[in-house]
């Protein structure tokens, strides 16, 4: 059954009642079939006049009209033949009239049948579409899911998995927005973004967080460093250094959920909301700079752990809590569970 939007799209949409002469008594015909259509009580709310119809009889009137005979449409329509029959007596009697006639042996529609008919046919087409597009949603035919992603969140890491979640879901279209962490928890409450890959402490309790893995932050420095010869890097130590800002970076953050209570001590030179342009600089030789593990791509940078204290952060996949889920974000989030991330063992 259609809802109550459907009938009130039934009833004022022009594509539907096109071409036919708009008189008072047309428009009431017009009004009365869309409330029959529409069936499960709607009639009985809209107006005294209509009753409540099945679609069955709307699919009895069209065997009838293609058949041009009642028992031929009976069997079509793999009902008995009396059925078939009371069923359009009862359509006839709501119309106001008789929609076929017996000529030469044949049963065609008349006047009123012949006006009627493109509307009862155009709202039976729009049905089944109605139905096979529900179909394509539950099998997940060409589903979308609008993945968010932290900017500061590499991809090399997902590359095994959408890989995989392709495989599983195959029709999937993915729509895959970056942005900064607040601007990702914003559009997440928003409900603009079905899901999001997030390495953010404290998120909010609306959400449902599923971690996937963790990683460690390091310094970044240019070949030829200092810090190379290190197996790690006191954070103390980045006083002593010139430093690159990652404008969208969450380290801060980390450090300060560790309770520290020294401030975090750099001498800032140059920074830029780029990953890549960061990077760029750290190798040529401008400074170093705090970056995830997973981060650095650019040739030319040397990498280390920091120490005391030692920071990491938990790369997470986020959804709404109680947000209903699409067939398609359920099977990437049954993936997600049990996909082997880095570091599991």
């Amino acid at each position: 059954m259609l809802d109550s939007i459907a009938f009130h799209t039934l009833v004022s949409t022009p594509s539907v009642w096109r071409e036919v002469d708009m008189g008072p008594r047309v428009a009431d015909l017009k009004y009365r079939l869309a409330v029959h259509l529409i069936g499960d009580g709607y009639g009985t709310v809209a107006t005294k006049k209509a009753t409540a119809m099945e679609m069955h009889q709307v699919r009895y009137f069209l065997a009838v009209t293609d058949a041009e005979n009642f028992t031929r449409a009976a069997e079509a329509c793999n009902v008995a033949q009396p059925s078939l029959t009371k069923a359009i007596q009862k359509l006839e009697e709501e119309l106001g009239g008789p929609l076929f006639h017996r000529e030469r042996g044949r049963t065609i529609q008349t006047e009123l049948g012949r006006r009627v008919y493109p509307h009862i046919n155009t709202l039976a087409e729009a049905t089944k579409a109605v139905k096979l597009d529900a179909q394509d949603f539950h099998e997940g035919e060409r589903a979308t899911i609008r993945l968010g992603v932290m900017a500061t969140i590499a991809p090399g890491q997902m590359v095994g998995f959408l890989s995989r979640l392709r495989q599983e879901v195959p029709a999937l279209d993915l729509d895959l927005r970056e942005m900064s962490g607040p601007d990702l928890i914003s559009t997440m409450q928003e409900g603009t973004l079905d899901v999001a890959l997030l390495a953010m402490p404290d998120l909010p309790d609306s959400f449902a967080i599923l971690p996937l893995y963790t990683e460690r932050y390091v310094i970044a420095f240019p070949v030829g460093h200092a810090f190379a010869s290190q197996d790690n890097v006191p954070i103390d130590a980045l006083a002593e250094v010139d430093y690159l800002k990652r404008v969208h970076c969450e380290f801060t953050d980390h450090f300060e959920a560790l309770g520290t209570a020294r401030p975090l001590g750099v001498n800032v030179r140059y920074s830029s909301e780029r990953e890549d342009w960061v990077q760029a600089m750290v190798a040529a030789g401008l400074g170093c700079s705090i970056m995830p593990e997973n981060l650095t791509q650019v040739p030319g940078i040397g990498i280390r752990p920091l120490s005391d204290p030692a920071v990491s952060r938990e790369i997470s996949l986020v959804t709404v809590a109680g947000r209903r889920h699409s067939p398609a974000l359920a099977a990437m989030i049954r993936l997600a569970k049990r996909y082997s991330w880095p570091g599991e063992s």
